[in-house]
């Protein structure tokens, strides 16, 4: 008997449909006419064992039990599924070959692997476990998925990295939030502090963004614009470029602050002669944006429609598991296989179906286009998020999932249409002894960018100009009619919103410190996972370290001095960063479990010892005691969840 095991309910009964009927429904499971059996977890069936179940005495919170490192590694079931972990298991037993069917991410392949070991699988039946890679959750393309299966022997990486995880963030959460939590009460704080090696570094980002817009002091800089006009009478406007004289009166941008230094400009050059002293103009091409993974998707969602990264996550698992409509959400990936070319046609029809909006667009896609998406060799256990085959009328979406499915659809289409094209123009003239500068583009081909709704109005709309540059050439004379002072204000950093700081965890190298580790970041860039993202930025939010005010998202008081309160390696994100590039590294088979497990214990220790000395009197009479009615009401709310 063949037993596949999926992550959840939905994807378990979605296998069976492929299968052969008819089916018999049992309790937790489907078997099949030819014998064979699916079941499913229901998310982690197992979870990692707390404290004190290495030792009793951590069950109360104490300074002189740090740190806990546990020198053999406990799981327990999780007592919400219980019941279904024991179906799972009795299946196991009885199997002779084993599917894992867990959604095809490191977190999917952990979830399935660690019952299977839980169970104590003989080591020749783990050998020949299989593993079912599931993008597309329609009917035939989960039959391709069943007829091409892989060893699941060869994703033990992946699981690896997932397990490493796991355990670095319960080390570094257990013991840093009981210290934390201990300290704090010691200086007057009530309640819990909770750290996380992702999400205290993250709320970092926003307490630093926000005290650097509040010490920020406006400058007032000055800009020089001049018309200039040809001997053919053509007019066009060039902007000064200070020269290296000029830079004890510019700021570390390069912006003069001058205003004595600026106005002599305008007077010298009022009325003079200058030359042409260089032409360029290039043509170039822009090809269509690559379709997208999730974050991309969260960060496009927040910008168009002001939706959450979870709300976006949320309608995706939607659109992907209720209404089959895209395929696999949580995906890292933005390439596609080859061999979904040959659906091309079923996809584009099934888009025009579904969102009329596209309709055109469709019909104008040019299908016999290749564009750089479709790469087997950029292709991991997923592909980037695309609509399927399956289509359903507009009015059966709620707006919400309407608009995020035309987003996926549309950057699907493009991938369809010509690149964008572009002739960049530019002309340096001197007119007294200063160099002046005017840009443009001018469009050629619209191509892909023909799908996009103009913006009312943003700084891309002035990239491209309504009226083309003379042409001129090198030598040829030009006269300054004009010349204009404009004076501005130097602005802060904006705050971060849900999109901003979606964009600030995945190129989160921007934001560290260390040129080794910005080095080390330049191909894993990154905190958290698409899967984590959405959940660890809610849950700085639960825990009132975040509040929103509009669209933008603000550190609280107690998250503040949180933040001010900590250890700078703890609240920056270069070690987390540097934590994430390693377990990409134990992923791709680079590193080993124990060369990332090691060292981290080793600096835990440390660590420990630092925030010993911590005192947090800034947070004094701030939070709320955390009684045991509430633990009480949290865990009965959980289970209710689940």
């Amino acid at each position: 008997m063949i037993l596949y095991i999926a992550e959840k309910p939905s994807v378990g009964r979605a296998i069976a449909d492929a299968l052969p009927k008819p089916h018999q429904k049992g309790d937790g499971c489907i078997t099949v006419a030819s014998g064979d059996v699916v079941t499913w977890c229901i998310g982690h069936l197992l979870e990692q064992a707390g404290p004190e179940a290495y030792n009793p005495d951590y069950k109360k919170w104490d300074k002189a039990h740090l740190p806990i490192i546990p020198a053999q590694w406990k799981s327990q079931v999780k007592p919400q599924t219980r019941k279904q972990f024991n179906v799972v298991k009795k299946l196991i037993k009885q199997a002779d070959t084993l599917v894992n069917a867990g959604d095809p991410d490191r977190v999917g392949q952990i979830l399935v692997d660690e019952v299977i070991n839980y169970c104590n699988v003989s080591p020749a039946k783990r050998a020949s476990t299989k593993r079912c890679l599931i993008n597309d959750m329609n009917l035939d393309a989960i039959k391709k998925s069943l007829n091409n299966l892989h060893n699941n022997i060869d994703f033990i990486p992946l699981a690896t990295s997932a397990l490493a995880r796991a355990r670095a963030d319960w080390l570094y959460g257990i013991n840093m939030t009981r210290l934390c939590t201990l300290q704090g009460q010691s200086s007057g704080y009530q309640g819990v502090l909770s750290i996380g090696r992702v999400q205290t570094p993250i709320l970092g980002l926003v307490v630093h963004r926000d005290q650097a817009i509040e010490k920020f002091v406006s400058k007032t800089f000055y800009e020089v614009f001049i018309t200039l006009q040809t001997t053919q009478g053509e007019q066009f406007i060039a902007k000064w470029k200070p020269s290296k004289a000029c830079q004890p009166y510019a700021d570390e941008e390069g912006r003069i602050l001058s205003n004595q230094l600026a106005s002599k400009v305008v007077n010298k050059v009022m009325h003079q002669q200058g030359v042409v002293t260089v032409v360029k103009q290039t043509k170039k091409k822009q090809a269509p944006p690559l379709p997208y993974n999730l974050s991309t998707l969260q960060i496009d969602a927040s910008k168009r429609f002001n939706l959450s990264a979870q709300q976006t996550l949320d309608i995706c698992q939607q659109l992907y598991e209720k209404y089959k409509l895209i395929t696999y959400p949580r995906s890292d990936s933005r390439h596609l296989p080859r061999g979904h070319l040959n659906d091309k046609s079923k996809v584009t029809q099934a888009i025009a179906k579904t969102s009329p909006t596209l309709a055109d667009a469709v019909t104008q896609a040019d299908l016999s286009i290749v564009s750089n998406a479709w790469n087997d060799s950029k292709v991991g256990a997923h592909h980037g998020i695309i609509p399927t085959a399956r289509s359903t009328g507009s009015a059966a979406l709620s707006k919400d999932a309407s608009n995020v499915y035309e987003l996926i659809a549309r950057q699907y289409l493009i991938q369809f249409y010509p690149h964008f094209e572009f002739a960049e123009k530019q002309i340096d003239s001197e007119v007294a002894g200063g160099l002046f500068i005017a840009k443009q583009k001018d469009v050629l081909c619209q191509g892909w960018k023909a799908l996009f709704p103009k913006p009312k109005s943003s700084k891309s709309d002035n990239e491209f100009a309504s009226k083309n540059l003379p042409n001129v050439a090198k030598g040829h004379s030009v006269d300054c009619i004009d010349a204009s002072l404009n004076e501005k204000q130097t602005s802060p950093s904006k705050h971060f919103t849900d999109a901003t700081l979606l964009g600030a965890m995945t190129g989160i190298a921007r934001y560290v410190s260390s040129v080794d580790i910005k080095k080390v970041l330049s191909e894993t860039d990154g905190l958290g996972t698409e899967a984590t993202r959405a959940g660890i930025i809610e849950l700085l939010f639960k825990r009132q370290f975040l509040a929103r005010k509009g669209k933008e998202i603000h550190a609280t008081q107690v998250g503040r001095q949180l933040i001010n309160s900590l250890p700078e390696q703890m609240v920056l994100p270069d070690m987390t960063a540097h934590w994430e590039s390693q377990l990409e590294a134990i992923s791709k088979k680079d590193i080993k479990y124990e060369a990332f497990m090691h060292p981290l214990t080793r600096s835990l220790s440390t660590l420990i010892e630092e925030v010993s000395h911590v005192s947090f009197s800034g947070m004094q009479g701030m939070g709320k005691a955390y009684t045991k009615r509430k633990v009480r009401r949290k865990k009965a709310a959980s289970a209710n969840k689940i």
